[in-house]
């Protein structure tokens, strides 16, 4: 009998696992505690507004090659994304009522920022240096408040800004070398690698909906309203999965993949470092269309807003590092924004329109070096058993790209393929 994998949660990262494998060949069995798939990548029926919306906005580049190569893998159409042609995002700045549009040119050469055009008003060419020492503390543990001087036009106008949406954490105690891999593999390969991407139809069209299609076709099956209680541990390898309705008994060349949230896997695995600190974000979602001509993202500095996202049937602002945010009333938080909004999108004066607030508490973890030290790898000391999650080691912050990529790596530990081989010889052989 074919070995089986054992998928044990289904959002973005359990699911990259579940179709490298099963692409590979492997056997593949999914099994989810809720009712449907996608995690923190899902989107969902909103009777406030009416409308669906995704759990949280998610901003994509040109350069998340694992998170393309995912779509491609699961059989996605090409315009489940959308953006501009080239590298180009809005900022307003919301104090002074400026608006410009950062231009990166296509090429790694950045000679964009010889041109006052493309880049930030009131900015130098040699302002832009600043980050490269980001690049000399990726190596020592150093924050990016040791890295580069954390002030500054460019720093509140562009720097931080990108930083704390990537990061979800205040920049000046983030780690560098996460921020260092972040620049390498977008800005510093140049625009081809930093145009933004966005999925319009929402997430769970664009990531979920058909890599589940591309998982049965394949013929995984996929089980909800599974809630894992335990793992069974025998003999340094893992035989039993403990299931609220029951166990399941795994075969001699069986494996599995933990793919649950750091909280959960540090329980079910004592012993377990994982990050122990977490970043909350606020959502916040109108339920009004867009003007014509509307930016589909529009980055803004001077307010509580940091980016608004222009859908077709919606405006909808993502808030980073907001656990100041936390404890502010829904209908308060709500005004405030909405007062900001409208002011950016040509509706000022207009009345609040139908509104949800979605505050995620522990919505990724704290990017700091202390917390990037406790990230596990995908190999565990477990041999039939491997970690998937945005919060492992992976070498980018919570991210989509990063919780693809720990999928991907999760998979090459146990078939021994790529950068991940060295895996269970027994499941290698046995498909």
């Amino acid at each position: 009998m074919m070995a089986t994998v054992h998928v044990l949660g289904a959002g973005l990262a359990g699911i990259s696992a579940a179709l490298r494998l099963a692409k590979a060949g492997r056997r593949v069995v999914v099994h989810e505690a809720a009712k449907q798939a996608g995690g923190r990548c899902r989107s969902y029926f909103d009777p406030a507004l009416g409308l669906t919306i995704d759990n949280g906005n998610h901003l994509l580049l040109s350069g998340n090659r694992d998170a393309l190569d995912f779509l491609k893998l699961a059989g996605a159409p090409e315009s489940v994304l959308a953006g501009p042609e080239e590298a180009a995002f809005a900022f307003a700045d919301l104090a002074t009522g400026e608006r410009w549009t950062l231009r990166p040119n296509a090429g790694r050469l950045p000679w964009w920022v010889l041109d006052a055009r493309r880049r930030v008003p009131g900015s130098r060419a040699r302002d832009y240096l600043a980050p490269l020492g980001i690049f000399r503390g990726a190596g020592r543990a150093a924050t990016i408040g040791e890295s580069m001087a954390c002030e500054g036009l460019l720093w509140d106008r562009l720097w931080r800004p990108v930083l704390l949406a990537a990061l979800n954490t205040e920049p000046q105690e983030s780690d560098a070398g996460l921020a260092a891999t972040i620049l390498r593999e977008t800005l510093g390969a140049g625009g081809r690698a930093c145009r933004p991407l966005v999925a319009v139809e929402g997430l769970s069209a664009a990531f979920v909906d058909p890599a589940l299609t591309a998982l049965r076709e394949a013929g995984t099956e996929i089980r909800f309203g599974r809630r894992l209680r335990a793992l069974g541990i025998e003999g340094g390898r893992l035989a039993r999965l403990d299931f609220s309705d029951g166990p399941e008994e795994l075969g001699p060349d069986d494996a599995a993949v933990l793919a649950l949230p750091p909280w959960v896997a540090a329980d079910l695995m004592p012993g377990l470092e994982t990050p122990q600190s977490h970043r909350s974000i606020v959502n916040a979602h109108f339920a009004l269309a867009p003007k014509p001509g509307a930016p589909l993202l529009l980055g803004v500095v001077g307010g509580v807003t940091e980016w608004l996202f222009s859908y077709p049937d919606r405006l909808s602002v993502t808030i980073s590092g907001a656990d100041r945010l936390l404890d502010v009333p829904r209908e308060d938080l709500a005004r405030t924004i909405w007062d900001e909004v409208s002011r950016l999108s040509g509706f000022a004066g207009e009345p609040l329109p139908r509104w949800q607030i979605v505050k995620e508490k522990r919505a990724t973890f704290a990017a700091t070096p202390a917390e990037a030290a406790r990230r596990p790898g995908a190999r565990t000391h477990i041999a039939n058993l491997a970690l998937a999650g945005d919060w492992t080691a992976t070498g980018l912050p919570s991210t989509i790209e990063g919780a693809i990529r720990s999928g991907a790596a999760a998979a090459q530990v146990l078939t021994g393929s790529g950068a991940g081989s060295g895996g269970n010889a027994a499941l290698r052989g046995a498909a």
